[in-house]
């Protein structure tokens, strides 16, 4: 049973994603935050797999509360709702600790398949979010802000000890592909796809796909 912790400021958005998510047998809200500071609050014992966390808050925002949350309950990962305005808010979620977006109108069905996919430790990379978001995060940023993860400058090579076929997945995880796509892509298996990006994660110090991917663009790999 995945663990869910709702944080949203408006009680009726809250009360609809409890309903959503409760009528999933396999998803479990156990907490619901209407502020940052009480997810922070919450989220040590309520000991979620995913929270999924609005960014405008009161008393603390979201994006304060998902660096506290990831640097204190190892264990939770943030999914990050948006009205997909591409403001700092939403960068700033990604040095916070944020591993994918979604939009607060998403379909039932699309948020449900979300917090699978961030609880089965995978990230969100829906080309029409966070690939977008990444590649504006990359283009207004021309350094990475001193941060757990990857420090690979802008343009800068990739470290020697990346691998040819590394490099090539690199590229299709950037593209938002799932290790199954790389497989069919690449005319591997999925379970080979997913040792590579292991060795990628490994290799690049990232925490997450999503890093994987901030990596691939400051590499000049794929542009904005």
């Amino acid at each position: 049973m995945t663990r869910v912790l709702i944080a949203d400021d408006q009680a009726l958005v809250r009360a609809g994603f409890r309903e959503i998510v409760g009528s999933a047998g396999d998803l479990d809200v156990v907490a619901e935050a209407a502020t940052g500071a009480e997810a922070v609050l919450l989220a040590p014992r309520a000991r979620p797999d995913v929270v999924v966390m609005d960014i405008r808050m009161p008393v603390m925002d979201g994006i304060e509360a998902t660096r506290r949350i990831t640097a204190t309950v190892p264990g939770s990962r943030v999914l990050v709702l948006t009205t997909f305005d591409l403001d700092e808010y939403v960068f700033g979620a990604l040095h916070a600790g944020a591993v994918g977006f979604l939009l607060k109108d998403t379909p039932s069905a699309d948020l449900l398949a979300a917090i699978r996919t961030i609880a089965a430790g995978d990230a969100l990379l829906a080309p029409g979010v966070t690939r977008r978001l990444i590649a504006e995060f990359v283009a207004r940023s021309p350094a990475p802000r001193a941060q757990p993860g990857p420090s690979v400058p802008l343009s800068a090579p990739l470290p020697a000890a990346i691998t040819a076929r590394e490099r090539e997945v690199l590229v299709l995880v950037a593209e938002g592909l799932s290790n199954a796509e790389i497989g069919q892509r690449l005319h591997i298996t999925a379970g080979t796809a997913k040792t590579h990006v292991a060795h990628l994660l490994l290799k690049l110090a990232a925490r997450d796909r999503v890093q994987l991917v901030i990596v691939a663009y400051q590499a000049g790999l794929v542009t904005p």
